[in-house]
């Protein structure tokens, strides 16, 4: 994310998953510091037994809706597990190359986090994003950790972390900062 708390620019369409921003703009850590990356989604791709979606991370949504598109993510998406969708559209699922198999949740928060942990069985639920799912999953208390990964840079506008959120029952525990980007990962606040 931003300083300012955005994941992706205004404007998201098929052709611009990030909208009117490039995506080395909040990613560029990803191919400047490739080591960090690598080490990240080698340890998330080894506990991830599942992972929940919101339907923008998936593709834009809107009226120009195909139920042929297969998402973003190409023909091998990198997250090797079962994965939730939350979405208004009833679909089938889609497997995909190396494991992964989008499935479309269409009764809420609740019912693809139930689905999903049922698909990790004793593995952790990753929550992937966007940024409207992760705030209804913390607005709901149901993450007990966060990652984030904020990038030197200011976007004004588009999807937004914290959005309606005011206190999401976290604190930090860990924090990295290389010149491109500040790992900070946040766990539930313990209760006295």
């Amino acid at each position: 994310m931003s300083i300012d708390g955005y994941v992706a620019g205004p404007h998201m369409t098929e052709e611009k998953p990030f909208g009117d921003i490039s995506p080395l703009l909040l990613h560029r850590w990803q191919f400047d510091e490739p080591e960090i990356n690598k080490e990240e989604r080698a340890y998330l791709r080894s506990v991830a037994g599942a992972n929940i979606m919101g339907r923008n991370m998936y593709g834009p949504a809107g009226p120009k809706y195909d139920k042929s598109w297969k998402g973003w993510w190409g023909e091998e998406p990198p997250y090797h597990a079962p994965v939730f969708v939350l979405t208004h559209r009833a679909r089938k699922p889609i497997a995909m190359k190396g494991g992964t198999t989008f499935n479309f949740v269409t009764d809420g928060i609740e019912a693809a986090l139930q689905q999903a942990k049922i698909a990790a069985r004793d593995k952790p639920v990753l929550i992937a994003g966007g940024a409207n799912t992760v705030n209804q999953y913390l607005a709901a208390g149901l993450i007990d950790e966060l990652w984030l990964h904020i990038a030197p840079v200011t976007i004004g506008d588009g999807p937004k972390l914290f959005e309606n959120v005011t206190d999401f029952g976290m604190e930090p525990h860990d924090c990295r900062t290389t010149k491109l980007v500040t790992h900070i990962k946040y766990k539930k606040r313990r209760t006295t």
